[in-house]
């Protein structure tokens, strides 16, 4: 009981609103997570395409759609890193002093970097025909969508403006979600 007292005032005494665990410090729990699911797609995608002799069930067409959803997804992801550039950390605590960035990608959705992985890990689950992989990106998504809302929690507390551009901003995708 007194453990967990002292962490609902170290919550409290954080102004951290959130239901969501930290998972360590900077929320490092958040990024294994993350790790393992990329490598679980990895290998389930491979597993299907090696079971599908290396060709995908579906046909050419849905390879090339496949392919650019990766190539897309990849690019929104790069986007999103060169714009964060000063805040860039791969855990969802912001870092000390670092400015908020609503500019460039940032402007149209507030997790670039977590909707280009996601398409790229739903394309990679088309391209080698596995719903299995794209079982794993659905996964994917609901762990980009709690570690964004654990992030979105420290983000307001650091950053005075982060409430009002999160208003105005969707979270993955542009004027929908």
């Amino acid at each position: 009981m007194h453990r967990l007292a002292l962490c609902r005032r170290s919550r409290h005494h954080e102004g951290v609103s959130s239901r969501l665990p930290s998972l360590g410090p900077r929320g490092e729990g958040w990024v294994i997570a993350q790790l393992v699911l990329f490598f679980l797609i990895g290998a389930l995608g491979i597993f299907d395409l090696q079971r599908h002799e290396w060709a995908n069930p579906w046909g050419p067409a849905v390879v090339a759609m496949g392919l650019a959803e990766i190539v897309v997804g990849a690019g929104i992801s790069a986007r999103g890193v060169s714009d964060l550039r000063p805040s860039l950390s791969p855990f969802p605590r912001p870092l000390d002093g670092a400015p908020l960035i609503d500019t460039g990608a940032y402007r149209l959705i507030r997790h670039p970097i977590y909707a280009g992985l996601l398409l790229a890990a739903l394309g990679f689950g088309v391209t080698t025909g596995s719903l299995a992989a794209m079982l794993g990106a659905g996964s994917l998504f609901l762990l980009f969508d709690g570690k964004s809302r654990r992030e979105e929690a420290w983000l307001i507390t650091t950053h005075p403006g982060y409430a009002a551009y999160k208003r105005r901003t969707r979270r993955f995708i542009p004027w929908i979600y």
